[in-house]
């Protein structure tokens, strides 16, 4: 199977930022698209920043740094993808918003051999029928944040053509990442698995069962996590959290599944974690 060259990536927030600096660090050509020049101006600011320190720590060469930042072509126009021969879309958690977005896709880029969602709970049978090619769409799940974490989520469809698994699977391998397999269903491995951790520690700290730093630290040094779960609420983004919490309770009906209350009043007060400077901790 022949290595991709060219992708596109949907959305230049930190996750599309990371995918596209990931791809270009191991080769690869990427368009980044949004529709305002001002997302694109600060994922660029980003991905410099990031690539400024990979060089000061002797990770890469100025010129590789140099030949990394020129493989990104960030774009306004739709139409600047046409050369992909992948597309990772990495935008809001709305199914009717990324539906739409496939819909054009699917008209536009006709010669795409796979075009993979980033969403982290969304069905994509439900993002594939918006298109008239649901063979060639299967979630492509990075971590937070991309150029640093090594997994990734293969999500295989109903409709997901084995050869569009194949080519997904081969470029996550290809960028240096490492992949999983894993069905359709709401939160796929990983979120199925620590959302119910993460929703049991903020039940404790809402309960007053204990103090967060004392949760975040009997797990870090009980069980060896690299941060605590309230810490990583808050890297997540409790909106973010929230929304995957919404998606796998009304898949399973669990309530390990369902968000605290407390999360919901921390949200509306605009307490979404480290990026909005306060979560369960402040920042």
């Amino acid at each position: 199977m022949s290595e991709i060259d060219v992708i596109g990536v949907i959305g230049a927030g930190f996750m599309g930022s990371g995918i596209a600096e990931s791809a270009a660090r191991a080769g690869v050509g990427v368009h980044l698209f949004e529709p305002g020049q001002a997302a694109l101006d600060r994922a660029r600011a980003s991905i410099e920043k990031s690539v400024t320190r990979a060089v000061s720590r002797g990770k890469l060469t100025d010129a590789e740094g140099a030949a990394l930042l020129e493989r990104i072509q960030p774009t306004t126009n739709l139409d600047d993808l046409a050369p992909a021969q992948l597309v990772v879309e990495a935008i809001v958690e709305d199914p009717q918003v990324k539906g739409k977005v496939f819909a054009d896709l699917d008209q536009r880029l006709p010669d795409a051999r796979v075009l993979a969602s980033n969403t982290s709970s969304i069905p994509i049978a439900q993002i594939a029928s918006w298109t008239s090619r649901p063979e060639r769409v299967l979630g492509l799940h990075f971590f937070s944040p991309v150029p640093v974490m090594a997994l990734v989520e293969i999500v295989v469809a109903l409709d997901s053509a084995p050869e569009a698994v194949d080519t997904a699977t081969a470029f996550a391998t290809q960028i240096g990442k490492h992949p999983i397999r894993t069905k359709d269903r709401s939160g796929f491995i990983v979120n199925m698995l620590l959302v119910p951790y993460l929703m049991a520690a903020v039940r404790m700290f809402e309960e007053g069962f204990a103090t967060r730093e004392d949760i975040d630290e009997g797990m870090k040094l009980g069980a060896g996590h690299p941060m605590g779960p309230l810490t990583l609420c808050d890297f997540i983004g409790l909106d973010v959290l929230y929304a995957v919490c919404d998606s796998l309770y009304d898949e399973f009906k669990r309530p390990e599944y369902a968000p605290p209350p407390l999360m919901k009043r921390m949200i509306l007060a605009g307490k979404h974690g480290r990026k909005t400077g306060e979560g369960f901790y402040s920042y």
